[in-house]
């Protein structure tokens, strides 16, 4: 399995940082790719096939029961930051409060901030919550990728179909990209990565 990335060494990964209070979050540094998704659409899963890791992060089996903000950096030079989960009906109200602020501050004025990984179930396509956070990252003028997990469960015909349904949904921004992505068979990630590598450095348009 293919290693390095732009020359980051992938086995020199580890979780550097675990925020559950707006204070900790770091807001400069090393360049910062987020996370963002549903408590159940494979976030963990996704960062565990990123890093060739098998449990690096933890893939909780009650969704979004963590409410915190975790930086994992690879090789010093990037920081995979995995954002709480939202959608989360059973949570107590104060939770879903925590889980807003936390994430609101985390946008706030973060100029290490590069990209956001969009993370929508493809067979399920985007949630009045996912096209609430689409909306919040359009507020804060944040550029994003949408990474489609999951599509080892759904033929190439559904496939197709359901990301079609995306790009015509009207939230997506145009010409936004999509990557289909699968974390058993890691399908979708040397694309990604290339992604990741491109925007930490600046040099990648998600609308080219």
């Amino acid at each position: 399995m293919k290693m390095d990335f732009n020359g980051l060494n992938l086995h020199n990964t580890e979780l550097s940082l675990t925020c559950g209070l707006p204070y900790q979050l770091l807001k400069e540094g090393i360049p910062q790719i987020a996370l963002a998704g549903r408590s159940n659409v494979g976030k963990s899963s996704l960062i565990n096939s990123l890093l060739a890791r098998r449990k690096l992060a933890r893939v909780s089996s009650e969704p979004g029961k963590t409410i915190t903000v975790n930086y994992y950096t690879v090789d010093g030079k990037i920081n995979l930051v995995d954002l709480p989960g939202y959608g989360f009906a059973k949570r107590p109200k104060g939770d879903i409060t925590k889980w807003s602020s936390l994430t609101e501050r985390y946008f706030e004025s973060n100029g290490a901030l590069k990209y956001v990984l969009q993370l929508v179930d493809i067979r399920i396509g985007l949630t009045g919550d996912d096209r609430a956070m689409l909306d919040y990252l359009d507020y804060y003028g944040v550029p994003y990728i949408i990474v489609c997990t999951k599509c080892d469960k759904l033929s190439k015909t559904k496939l197709n179909e359901q990301t079609k349904k995306l790009l015509s949904s009207g939230t997506v921004r145009a010409g936004t990209q999509i990557i289909l992505y699968s974390s058993v068979t890691n399908e979708g990630r040397d694309t990604l990565w290339q992604m990741i590598c491109s925007a930490a450095s600046g040099e990648y348009n998600a609308s080219e």
